[in-house]
């Protein structure tokens, strides 16, 4: 039966009951939503816009990161009949303020970063669940309505008064659904095999290619969208091996990074000049025999990922070869908001290379003489918003003039050239298209990016490179003179710029920003200026609260700006957001000046090794999990007894809590661990992952190379015996705490609570040290309650030098759980857990 409207998907979510539909990562953890939920939270939402009386063809502002909750929403409106308007979550609040007036939105559904913009008539996302509950979840009646009506209205990003919004219907949206799921429907009964197929999705839901594979086409097939913010290579790498995730659905920028970080790491290994060997042999190649070469690449991915999707921009050449080589399959599509996002799309397993793929069923299209793409077909929008007035979108006979130069082959599949706006016209009337030109830069060694501007020259133009070069000390002349001679002779790049920054800025969607590029090469090139404030700079302005003007090359990090250890955290992380790399901590935490992290940047090492830490996860499987269960009734529990019967108040109240929480205690001694773990109620400490320090451990579990032969068995059986058997796992003072806090999100969320002790050291005195910084940042990013615990008297036991003490002489005491405040900063969190720890 042929459907009007999307809201008929969520009978397939019915359907699918408990399977996971939806992951997304919260701080150190992954929510997962099934199915069901998301299909009920979508009814509870319908039924909270007909309780605020908005209804068919009334706005919904949603604006947040990718998220279940979002998804839930955005199918809410659709049951009602009203018109989401996707903010993307990047976007100015001055942009948002103007889209909200201009489409007379009467409810905005924003995260809680965006909530305070339109406070009187928002609802937080975040939220959204405890709101909702008060409503049914049982299946709600659609409004009446017909492929024709509104389902949303998407404004592309731009600084005019009147944004332009693109008014995309369910039919749109059906009508490039269905070839698809036409398409999908001949590979089900093979899909079995492998299902569940999971998707890492980080194209926002606010773009219309984001909304295909992160909500239309993945519950075709039953499968698992994955979301989170972080683009950085490390962090995906990480996320598609640990979720055994399929296929990424990316941006070609993350590809290009991806690809860079593979080689560096090789780099580092030595492996480089082996790797490039083997993969000029693997040219031609079977897919197997190239998946088994490269097999070690493969295994850095976990062996059930097996493709890529690319969209939001052409994917070069080489970075297509690269991943096609190494024996992934590379899929990329075309498509623009105008044409709800698909026009042509590979085959997953009919590629063409270096195309766009093969026009969609149900859509035309035609080269006009100058080369534009025109299109038409039900996918094709035939109205946009300017200002508070709809326009037709399309021209004569529907044809929609995408503005960008395409070629056809005889067999069908589409090449893209270049935006028709971009092309540059020299002074001997030749249209130069930049793509060309940037496919030729990137093949040189030397460079690790470039964009292709037009260089107004005597009324015509010419075109510029501006290049990122891997290493600054190499000629640019040079380079761009051999890229030259593989390049036409009205192609060839007479003017070159090379860009200050490890990266140009970029949209949401990774495009590079070339008016913005533009407008700075420009400057510079031609007439004086300024100096302009490195973003480097402002970058680490935000973060210690300096002005641009104090922060010079020779300031250093922690005297001259008084950057904190939390500090340090938040610019590591917002840089290596920033530029798209992966940071060593170890080398982080030795940069002392700003021209030490500029140098850093550029390449350079601190001469500090790296300290591998080791986070084993047997620990938390069976038969582990038995052993260590009955070690602690045969051996723990009755020494903890021995050692002084403790005291144990405030048990209840944990008589409610189901777990998992992060608990927080005093550190006096060793011992501690045994004391909390026999404080806790049993469900809580049979799952008890400790965090203990990393250094020490490390030591044990890798001495150093001149220790005894038996010394070092020694050590590892100690090692080993010990996170068998207490489940403890490193955590590092100097360094390397990122992936600790990273393992105990991971545990929390295969049901373990977690006992940090913030001081950090055992105490001197017997008071309380200050709470490290960190366990603000922890408490924060794993969302989950937070038990105080106190330990009294084992210091006056250990001050007077005994062993053992009598009955009740030592104190565990217990509070109730704290829940953080998510708006919270960490230092404030730190101190709040000290007070209450203090106050017990």
């Amino acid at each position: 039966m042929q459907q009007s409207s999307i809201a008929g998907f969520l009978d397939n979510f019915l359907a699918r009951g408990q399977e996971c539909a939806y992951a997304q990562r919260t701080g150190y953890r992954f929510t997962r939503w099934s199915y069901k939920k998301t299909a009920e939270c979508a009814f509870q939402f319908a039924r909270e816009l007909e309780a605020r009386g908005i209804g068919k063809g009334d706005r919904v502002l949603l604006w947040g990161p990718n998220s279940a909750e979002w998804v839930a929403a955005f199918f809410g409106c659709a049951l009602r009949g009203a018109v989401a308007v996707p903010m993307d979550d990047a976007a100015s609040e001055d942009f948002a303020h103007r889209v909200y007036a201009q489409t007379n939105v009467k409810l905005a559904v924003c995260s809680r970063e965006h909530g305070k913009t339109f406070s009187s008539t928002s609802m937080l996302l975040e939220e959204l669940p405890e709101i909702l509950s008060r409503h049914s979840a049982e299946p709600y009646a659609s409004a009446t309505l017909t492929p024709e009506d509104p389902l949303e209205i998407i404004f592309t990003s731009g600084t005019t008064a009147e944004p332009k919004g693109v008014v995309i219907t369910h039919g749109n949206v059906l009508s490039n659904i269905t070839p698809l799921e036409a398409e999908i429907r001949k590979y089900l009964k093979y899909e079995r095999f492998v299902h569940p197929i999971r998707f890492l999705n980080l194209l926002p839901l606010s773009h219309v290619f984001g909304q295909f594979l992160g909500i239309f086409l993945p519950q075709l097939m039953g499968g698992t969208v994955f979301f989170q913010e972080s683009f950085k290579p490390s962090e995906i790498l990480g996320t598609i091996k640990q979720e055994r995730v399929s296929v990424l659905v990316s941006v070609p920028r993350v590809l290009q990074s991806l690809k860079e970080k593979i080689q560096r790491d090789l780099e580092d290994d030595g492996e480089l000049p082996r790797f490039l060997r083997k993969f000029g042999r693997a040219e031609g190649k079977h897919f197997l025999q190239r998946w088994w070469i490269f097999r070690r690449i493969h295994r850095l991915f976990g062996w059930k990922f097996w493709a890529f999707i690319s969209g939001g921009a052409a994917l070069d050449s080489t970075t297509e070869q690269f991943w096609g080589r190494l024996g992934f399959a590379v899929v990329q599509g075309y498509g623009l908001t105008e044409t709800t996002s698909l026009i042509s799309v590979n085959h997953p397993f009919k590629l063409g290379k270096g195309s766009i793929g093969k026009v969609l069923a149900g859509r035309e299209v035609k080269l006009a003489p100058d080369g534009e793409i025109l299109v038409r077909g039900g996918g094709v929008t035939s109205t946009v918003m300017k200002g508070t007035e709809f326009h037709a979108a399309t021209g004569v006979e529907g044809w929609f003039h995408t503005g960008d130069i395409g070629e056809l082959d005889e067999a069908g599949n589409l090449y893209f050239k270049g935006r028709k706006k971009e092309v540059i016209v020299t002074s001997a009337g030749m249209n130069v298209y930049p793509e060309d030109i940037e496919a030729v830069l990137r093949k040189q060694p030397e460079v690790k990016d470039c964009v292709v501007i037009p260089f107004q020259d005597g009324g015509n133009a010419e075109p510029c490179a501006v290049l990122i070069l891997r290493d600054l000390g190499k000629d640019a002349g040079s380079i761009v003179q051999n890229a030259n001679a593989l390049l036409a002779e009205y192609q060839r790049v007479r003017k070159w710029f090379v860009w200050p920054e490890e990266d140009f800025p970029r949209t949401s969607t990774q495009k590079a920003k070339r008016a913005e590029i533009a407008k700075v090469v420009l400057n510079e090139l031609t007439g004086p200026h300024g100096a302009a404030a490195s973003p480097l700079a402002e970058l680490i302005g935000r973060v210690s609260k300096h002005t641009v003007g104090d922060i010079s090359p020779d300031a250093n990090l922690d005297s001259d700006l008084n950057l904190s250890s939390l500090d340090r955290v938040e610019l590591m992380s917002a840089l290596e957001d920033r530029y798209q790399v992966d940071l060593s901590e170890t080398n982080f935490s030795a940069v002392n000046t700003v021209g030490d992290l500029e140098r850093m940047l550029r390449g350079g090492t601190a001469a500090v090794p790296r300290v591998h830490y080791h986070y084993p996860e047997w620990v938390q499987r069976w038969p582990t999990t038995w052993l260590r269960l009955l070690a602690h009734y045969l051996l723990m529990r009755p020494a903890m007894f021995a050692l002084g019967w403790p005291k144990v108040e405030g048990r209840e109240f944990l008589e409610n809590v189901r777990g998992p929480v992060l608990v927080v205690c005093n550190h006096i001694d060793d011992v501690d661990v045994g004391f909390v773990q026999t404080a806790l109620p049993a469900r809580l400490g049979h799952k008890l992952a400790t965090a203990a320090g990393g250094e020490a451990l490390e030591i044990l579990r890798t001495p150093k190379p001149r220790t005894n032969i038996f010394r070092k068995i020694f050590s590892r059986v100690e090692w080993a015996m010990g996170v068998a058997l207490l489940n403890i796992f490193p955590l590092p003072r100097a360094a390397g705490f990122r992936e600790s806090f990273a393992y105990a999100g991971k545990s929390v969320d295969r049901g373990y609570s977690v006992l940090v002790f913030p001081e950090g050291h055992h105490t001197t005195d017997g008071k309380l040290r200050p709470f490290q910084a960190g366990i603000g940042i922890l408490a924060k990013s794993l969302a989950i309650p937070v038990v105080p615990v106190r330990i009294d008297g084992l210091f006056e036991v250990k001050k007077r030098g005994k062993r053992f003490a009598k009955p009740y002489e030592i104190h565990v005491k217990i509070g109730g759980p704290i829940q953080i405040d998510p708006g919270m900063e960490p230092q404030e969190i730190a101190l709040l857990l000290q007070r209450h720890v203090e106050n017990l």
